[in-house]
This record gives C-alpha cells, structure tokens and sequence, in this order.
C-alpha cells in the first residue's frame, strides 16, 4: 500500500477531514490531499508530525500487519493437573503470556482447591460455567453459582475451592497474565 492511501485510511477511521488534519500539522489542506493521492511526498519530519497528528508513530505506520490468529481449537489447549490440591487448569489460548489478557478454564472436583494469589497487579474476571465455588477474597468468603460472575481488582488476595459434590469450572481472565 502506497503511504498517502494509508495516510488517508488512518485519517478517516480517526473521523477527521483533509482540514482538521491540516490544522492539527500546520500544513495546507491542498498538500494532505496531495500526499493522500501520492502527488506530494512528505518530508521524515512532516510525515512524523502528520503520523502524530493522526495517534501513530513511524514504527507502527511501516509495521507490516501480522496475520494473527483469532479462533483457537480444543486441540490447541494446553492442560495441567495440580496434583496437590486437586485441581485441573486449561490454557485455552496458548500463547496468552504474550497477550493483554489471559484466560484459562480450572476444574475442581470436590474438595479441590486452586493455590492462593494475590496479591499482585493483575484483575481477574471470572465466570462459574458448571457447579459453584466458594471464593475466598482476603478475609471474607463468597458463594458463586453456575452463570454468576465475579471481578478481582489488583492487590486483592484469592483463591477458590469447590466444597460440593459436582465439578466446578470457571472460566478465570487475568489483565496481565499471571498464571
């Protein structure tokens, strides 16, 4: 793709018009329109200003996009058992480390109980998907059913266990990724 269409693109999705990017650069209206249709080509420091004008930087402007992978199966899933208490995590996206989030699916037979967390800088997002947990958070103690939710903000310390007869799974999403 030819800079002035990516110039363009960017202004557009940033809802702006020809003038207000000129305004924002102090250039002319007529040279945008000139560098969208690549008749102009922009100097490294007027293309910086334009780039910052529009919330991007060079590095990112010329990065080629990365066909990331969006859906992941079953297969892709990553299992391990803690022998200890019992409990079972799947990391169902395989490489969320390097992600913002990471979710994963524990499994607690009854008995079971995850190891304690927290407390650290992380949130954490969970959802009872079958069965229901006992929640521990610091000193007080919550009971989450199946298709309830719970919201951890960071320096909270946590842990869950399952005290009935069903499994329990949750669906657990850290921001960032701690497990």
């Amino acid at each position: 793709m030819e800079i002035g269409e990516k110039i363009k693109r960017l202004r557009v999705t940033n809802n702006l018009t020809q003038e207000e990017l000129a305004e924002r650069t102090e250039l002319s209206k007529g040279f945008i329109s000139q560098v969208e249709r690549n008749l102009a080509s922009p100097s490294i420091q007027t293309l910086v200003d334009i780039l910052e004008a529009l919330g991007t930087n060079l590095t990112n402007f010329f990065q080629e996009p990365v066909d990331e992978k969006v859906v992941f199966t079953e297969d892709e899933h990553f299992e391990s058992v803690h022998e200890e208490l019992g409990y079972t995590i799947d990391w169902i996206i395989p490489d969320a480390q390097g992600r913002a989030m990471e979710p994963i699916r524990i499994s607690l037979p009854e008995g079971a109980k995850t190891k304690t967390y927290g407390p650290h800088e992380a949130e954490e997002f969970g959802y009872v998907m079958q069965g229901q947990i006992l929640l521990h958070v610091n000193e007080k103690k919550h009971v989450v059913k199946k298709g309830e939710t719970f919201y951890l903000r960071k320096g909270m310390k946590h842990y869950f266990e399952n005290i009935h007869k069903t499994v329990a799974q949750v669906l657990w999403v850290s921001n960032p990724p701690i497990f």
